[in-house]
């Protein structure tokens, strides 16, 4: 597959599994319940029709210069394993000009395929993953970071192991098997670390990397777990997975590695240290 002529200017990305944009060698699969599951061919139908579907949820917020990448990331790896998939942008309002950008990917790649639904302004992330769940036609949703921390490559993986156990929710892991992370400096690492421990040791969720925002989900899955979430912001993510296990929804894990973001300004500052803190007290009174 080549790339296209409006993304010659980030170098050449022909081969994930070399390039610069490789975030780690072929990966293992940790299931919670400690089974294995081989590496199976993914099950497809053969009639284009019936084969399932996987909506990937963008949300963005100024990221012009990771949104051409990662859509090319996202959709080389579904045509190499023969996915049917469908990229919905949720874009609130960047002021640096995503969504203009977002306009001529889907001019590459065809309507069907890139789904533009952008919003007014920063409304939150559970209200974007409701807002893309309602324009989604897919049978599954994967969320993701649109600033490539998240390499697509790791999805068929992920897609493998819930057929194999037909599972509510895979959730990508920095912290289990040969999971890791790269570009973060100590503090941010142990930032990461702590809050996971802390919300491992107060709210028992079975998980190894709480905190994670790399998953897979059947829809209906996604659906109920937003609906009953009451968390905000960084906090949002851990919840889910709290809920999914008051739910008794099967999770797996598989393990990823995370790159700090290439372009752009991270959006982890003090207030969301803070914020997370305080959600994180809520959450263990409310659960």
């Amino acid at each position: 597959m080549s790339l296209p002529p409006a993304l010659t200017q980030y170098g050449d990305f022909t081969s994930t599994s070399r390039s610069d944009l490789d975030f780690g060698d072929a990966i293992s699969i940790d299931i919670l319940d400690d089974a294995s599951t081989s590496r199976t061919p993914l099950l497809h139908h053969h009639h284009s029709s019936s084969m399932t579907k996987y909506s990937v949820l963008l949300p963005t917020y100024n990221e012009r210069e990771n949104l051409p990448v990662i859509t090319w990331l996202l959709t080389k790896t579904f045509q190499e394993h023969n996915i049917d998939y469908e990229i919905i942008v949720i874009d609130d309002n960047s002021p640096d000009g995503t969504l203009e950008i977002a306009k001529q990917l889907q001019k590459i790649y065809g309507e069907d395929r890139i789904l533009l639904r952008p919003r007014s302004g920063k409304l939150g992330l559970g209200t974007a993953y409701i807002h893309g769940i309602q324009h989604a036609t897919g049978d599954f949703i994967f969320i993701l970071d649109a600033d490539m921390s998240h390499h697509p490559k790791f999805m068929p993986e992920m897609i493998r192991l819930q057929q194999s156990k037909n599972l509510d929710i895979v959730t990508g892991t920095r912290y289990a098997g040969n999971g890791g992370v790269y570009g973060w400096d100590l503090k941010r690492k142990v930032i990461s670390r702590g809050a996971n421990f802390l919300a491992t040791v107060l709210l028992r969720p079975g998980v190894s990397d709480l905190t994670g925002s790399f998953r897979l989900y059947k829809k209906d899955v996604l659906a109920k777990l937003i609906s009953s979430c009451i968390s905000k912001g960084y906090v949002f993510q851990m919840e889910m997975m709290v809920r999914a296990r008051q739910f008794n929804y099967t999770i797996g894990e598989v393990p990823i590695t995370f790159v700090d973001r290439v372009f752009g300004d991270s959006k982890m500052g003090a207030m969301e240290i803070v914020s997370y803190a305080q959600g994180l007290l809520k959450l263990f009174v409310a659960v």
